[in-house]
């Protein structure tokens, strides 16, 4: 098999949810992994990016071959000899919010039976990560495949702050020149305020949620241009701030320029996943461009054509042309700040 020349490090999900219509997805492919790698592969068949994860000898492996059919390098989903409790539960209020929780109350509320694979569900969304302590599915050295080494280009999307501090690093010193970061939830607060700035050092692009960023910041700045000027200073080419209907926001560090790029009017349908296929898309972007801008905008409308149906492997199926056809069409609404 042809190594890969791009390598997405990331989490493989059981998704259970509640859509906004009040209708129940049951024990579906997800996780930050498969939309990257799908708002990559929007803009870049071939040869086949390389994935990284950890799962459970229980986890379904017709989804792991589902993703190789579709042009995905699997070797680097390390199955570990064990049970890993992978779910992840969560409920539209609307179609643009999302909530997470005790499921219990949302299928009593509907009146739906509970079902018995959310039995001993507990939601960890809100946990803090460890700085000491890697869990079972933090991703490490010994995980990545020989040949992953020659990629040159990598995207972590949100694990936990130990993958972040120990992957980049690696990745670099093999010779990786473009390393794009989104960070996780669990370390974007201000406990870690002084810790976060060595996983910005060196990256190509770090790309928060503002609603990350403000947490990061809570009680030091309200001003987002300030936070991402505040952060490139580690170190780092460019901040993408992600916010949704809002679009993104992009700091370059040497020109010191600021960007603001709407998001593609889409119609929203499921919004799961979509910072995730935006970080791909810009990895692709940026890699045939070396321009943040358009970079910012492939991702921009891989998050947009994620948003249309449910799952990561939706956005595969688009009309050929569609991606490019939106490209240019939003092309003259980016403003320069």
């Amino acid at each position: 098999m042809e190594s890969p020349k791009f390598i997405f490090v990331g989490k493989l999900k059981r998704d259970y949810f509640i859509t906004a219509d009040e209708k129940t997805v049951l024990d579906t492919l997800g996780g930050n992994l498969a939309y990257a790698g799908a708002g990559f592969k929007l803009w870049e068949e071939t040869p086949p990016p390389g994935l990284m994860a950890r799962v459970g000898e229980d986890y379904p492996y017709t989804w792991l071959t589902d993703l190789e059919r579709r042009g995905f390098d699997i070797r680097g989903i390390n199955i570990l000899p064990e049970a890993v409790d992978v779910r992840n539960f969560y409920v539209y209020t609307d179609k643009a919010t999302r909530i997470s929780g005790d499921p219990v109350p949302h299928f009593a509320r509907l009146g739906h039976p509970f079902p018995k694979a959310l039995l001993g569900y507990r939601d960890t969304s809100n946990a803090l990560d460890s700085k000491t302590t890697l869990t079972t599915t933090s991703l490490r050295q010994g995980d990545i495949p020989a040949d992953y080494m020659d990629a040159t280009a990598a995207h972590l999307c949100p694990v936990d702050y130990l993958t972040h501090s120990l992957l980049p690093a690696t990745f670099r010193q093999a010779g990786f020149t473009t390393v794009t970061l989104d960070p996780a939830p669990g370390y974007m607060n201000p406990t870690y305020f002084n810790d976060v700035p060595s996983i910005i050092t060196g990256l190509t692009a770090f790309m928060p949620s503002e609603e990350e960023m403000r947490s990061l910041f809570q009680g030091r700045s309200t001003d987002l241009w300030e936070m991402a000027e505040g952060l490139a200073v580690y170190g780092c080419d460019f901040i993408v701030v992600k916010r949704g209907e809002r679009g993104q926001l992009l700091y370059d560090a040497a020109s010191k320029s600021r960007w603001e790029i709407p998001a593609y009017p889409a119609r929203l349908v499921n919004p799961t996943g979509v910072g995730d296929a935006f970080c791909g898309a810009f990895l692709a972007g940026y890699r045939q461009t070396y321009d943040p801008v358009e970079a910012v905008l492939y991702g921009n409308i891989a998050a947009a054509i994620v948003t249309e149906g449910y799952g990561p492997l939706f956005a595969l199926d688009v009309l050929p042309g569609l991606p490019q056809a939106r490209l240019e069409s939003i092309r003259q609404s980016v403003r320069k700040l």
